[in-house]
């Protein structure tokens, strides 16, 4: 005989959703990413006047934003995007770009006297938020074809020969460096983390090798600074410039930035491989990459155009205490002070900006996690 006694409510049968185990390797790898990203433009006045910064920023631009999408890409779903995943680009990409565009505007008009917004042209670090927000938006159709990496190759490449398609809404930018952010939701499909247990632990051998790579490339761009100065290797790196642009108006000019491309992707692994496993003095500051990757800039904006970062002050000396610098600004940035002061900048409530829900329509879910792929505890 069937029991006839109530059924319990679902939320109070449904066991609580599991805790997610936090992974410290992911938040050093972005905290890592992050200060080499500070690194690069604490040290890029210096380049004009000497071969050693010039050699460690080719060393740093070779790899480290494809690195950072690539990370943000593996904590990325292909999932078409329902309403919560909607207001998550508008409140935690859209809405904080245009309040630091609206910043930086009134910043430059401050000191430089440059007077219009124009948020269709990112101020300097803000292009990589809003490739960040492309990203989300293309990935669920790029993953409906076949080969979906392979196609981001084609479009990076084959944007190159476009002289039409620039720095605007950071398109040019976004296609170059698409092949890593689909490189990265791609490992994940594929497992490799999980299969070749690289999270857990990395044997010496791996590790010499990677330091071997590393290594390579860093006596490569120190034996022929002169001629990579000369090409400005530089400029390729940026992936915001077609091909014409760059000098490269041979035909198989998409060629070299396939060679770019592997180079980088090598590069990027050999970085990842030495990334600390185990929580580290750095763990804890990988949670607030989007707070130093949009106040560094800042920070630095003085020096940089007071000019002081020239001539006599371009010495090894000078380049050391920018490294140094570099660092302490990412640690100062990634504290709780800083979160709890930018955070209505960083990530705005906008409750305020969307219509009300329907009967039907669920309240949207919390998440913590941002564009860069940080989750803060």
């Amino acid at each position: 005989m069937a029991s006839t006694a109530p059924l319990a409510p679902a939320s109070a049968t449904a066991p609580a959703a599991p805790e997610k185990k936090r992974v410290p390797f992911w938040d050093n790898a972005r905290f890592a990413c992050i200060t080499l990203v500070v690194i690069g433009h604490g040290i890029q006045r210096l380049t004009a006047d000497s071969n050693n910064a010039y050699v460690l920023y080719l060393f740093i631009y070779a790899f480290h934003m494809p690195a950072f999408a690539i990370v943000s890409g593996y904590f990325s779903k292909a999932d078409p995007p329902g309403r919560h995943q909607m207001r998550k680009v508008i409140t935690d990409i859209l809405l904080p770009y245009a309040i630091m565009e609206i910043i930086w505007t009134g910043v430059q008009y401050l000191v430089e006297g440059k007077t219009g917004f124009n948020p269709s042209q990112p101020s300097w670090t803000l292009w990589f938020l809003l490739a960040l927000g492309i990203f989300r938006l293309i990935l669920p159709y790029l993953v409906l074809l076949r080969f979906p990496l392979l196609w981001a190759v084609i479009f990076s490449i084959a944007v190159g020969y476009f002289s039409n398609v620039d720095s605007t809404f950071s398109l040019s930018r976004t296609i170059g460096i698409l092949p890593f952010f689909v490189l990265g939701w791609k490992a994940r499909q594929w497992g490799i983390v999980d299969r070749w247990r690289v999270v857990e632990k990395q044997t010496w051998p791996i590790r010499g090798a990677a330091i071997g790579v590393l290594a390579a490339w860093l006596a490569t761009v120190w034996v022929f600074v002169e001629q990579l100065r000369t090409f400005e290797l530089h400029r390729w790196f940026f992936y915001d410039d077609s091909y014409t642009g760059l000098g490269g108006t041979a035909w198989w000019a998409g060629a070299v930035r396939l060679g770019l491309i592997l180079l980088t992707t090598v590069l990027s692994a050999a970085f990842f491989v030495l990334i600390p496993r185990s929580a580290t003095w750095m763990t804890a500051f990988g949670q607030s990459t989007m707070y130093v990757y949009l106040l560094h800039s800042f920070v630095l904006y003085p020096l940089r155009e007071t000019g002081v970062l020239k001539g006599e002050h371009s010495s090894l000396m000078w380049l050391l205490s920018m490294v140094l610098a570099s660092v302490a600004i990412s640690i100062a940035l990634s504290s709780p002070l800083v979160r709890r002061i930018f955070h209505p900048l960083v990530e705005p409530k906008a409750d305020w900006l969307f219509a009300r829900r329907g009967v039907d329509d669920p309240a949207p879910r919390q998440s913590r996690r941002d564009p860069t792929g940080s989750r803060r505890d």
